[in-house]
């Protein structure tokens, strides 16, 4: 290096050091979160309750009946709790959104308030039915997460757990879900907050899946996965490879 080169070797020296890439699996401590979840009656709602719950989350399931819901709870064990879906709204720290489509606007704009600034996890996927067997519907927001955010505009709104066969979450003689959670988000930390949430249950893994705007063709994904369940008899989910 020459005295006519821009850079001399002390000020090469001064450069701070490059920061290494954060490992894409080092995950936060989600164990003192208090999980809701709304539509927590339904199969999947309850399945993800008590899968969540018995490996050691604080699990609230709401309902629009809070006797349902506390019923339901009783039923689930674990500790799990019951209440209306306002409270278990207001309790919770990160609120999974199980209800039917056909309930999820109306749900989702009733609790605009309890919401505020909360982690939202959707989980519903928009489904039609007819002789031909299961397909996609396509909201206006373009998918059903997408939805939740326009209706939540002051909430953390994040898309996971679509793929889960209830019937397997519900078993307890079933140790370990052996599947992926595709996650969306917006924001990093709260993709990595459902992605450990996820890795609580045995044999889960969460794995980053875009933005929201790409929550469309996960949740349409259901539909293939109930045509592949009924031609095998199966409870099939998804893995993942080569990350």
């Amino acid at each position: 290096m020459t005295s006519s080169d821009p850079m001399t070797s002390s000020d090469s020296a001064q450069q701070p050091a490059k920061a290494p890439a954060k490992d894409p699996w080092d995950l936060p401590d989600v164990s003192g979160l208090v999980v809701g979840v709304l539509g927590g009656t339904g199969p999947q709602g309850k399945g993800l309750a008590y899968r969540l719950a018995r490996a050691g989350q604080k699990v609230i399931i709401g309902s629009r009946a809070a006797e349902r819901a506390r019923a339901a709870a009783e039923e689930t064990g674990h500790g799990v709790e019951g209440a209306d879906n306002a409270e278990t709204a207001r309790r919770s720290d990160v609120v999974i959104v199980a209800v039917p489509w056909e309930g999820h606007g109306k749900t989702l704009e009733s609790l605009r308030g309890e919401l505020a600034g909360k982690l939202v996890v959707d989980c519903v996927n928009p489904l039609g039915f007819d002789k031909k067997g299961a397909y996609a519907l396509k909201p206006e927001e373009g998918s059903a997460a997408e939805q939740a955010a326009a209706l939540l505009p002051d909430s953390r709104v994040t898309a996971a757990f679509h793929h889960l066969s209830a019937v397997l979450l519900q078993d307890p003689g079933i140790e370990r879900i052996d599947t992926d959670v595709m996650v969306l988000g917006e924001e990093r930390a709260d993709v990595e907050i459902v992605q450990a949430l996820a890795g609580r249950i045995p044999g889960m893994r969460g794995v980053f899946a875009g933005r929201l705007r790409n929550a469309h063709q996960v949740e349409s994904l259901v539909a293939n996965l109930i045509s592949v369940n009924r031609r095998y008899r199966a409870h099939a989910g998804l893995r993942v490879t080569d990350v």
